[in-house]
């Protein structure tokens, strides 16, 4: 008789939860020295990826683990200490975007290299290139398939875009 609990199905979650649980308390700890938290780091990082430093505050939502709620409040927070700014949107009243700053821009040059040794040492450096490559695929994919809003405002709109190719402020 099998047994249901070793079901390949509920071995991958379990791995994927002790992946991320093991990542997750590595990168908090980094993090924490360089005085910023988790959803700090993923917020500047979501948006200094996104075509002119900015997303509208729905996308971010989208691509966060935090409701607009919660957004709007740790956009709020980082605004107060100089890392974002909003900006109005052109063609919706009702919608802003967030936007990095300089000194945000600052704050991870400063973050990021410390980030990507944990990365390199923890991660990817675990993976050979393909390896890598085949998870990246497969990450992708189930993300798309559970959370399809994650790549929201990621690509260039071109109803915010200028004619020089520049995001529109």
């Amino acid at each position: 008789m099998t047994n249901v609990f070793d079901d390949p199905r509920i071995t991958a979650v379990g791995l994927l939860y002790e992946v991320h649980a093991g990542l997750s308390a590595r990168f908090a700890a980094q993090l924490d020295e360089q005085g910023l938290s988790v959803v700090e780091f993923e917020v500047l990082t979501r948006l200094a990826r996104s075509p002119g430093n900015q997303l509208r505050m729905t996308d971010l939502a989208a691509q966060t683990s935090l409701s607009t709620s919660g957004v709007t409040r740790v956009v709020d927070r980082m605004e107060r200490d100089g890392l974002l700014t909003r900006r109005a949107c052109p063609s919706d009243r009702r919608s802003s975007f967030a936007v990095v700053t300089a000194a945000g821009m600052q704050r991870l040059d400063e973050t990021l290299p410390g980030h990507l040794r944990i990365i390199e040492q923890w991660f990817t450096g675990q993976l050979d290139p393909e390896a890598l490559a085949a998870l990246l695929d497969g990450l992708r994919r189930v993300r798309d398939a559970v959370h399809p809003c994650a790549t929201a405002g990621s690509t260039d709109d071109p109803e915010e875009v200028a004619a020089d190719g520049a995001a529109r402020p």
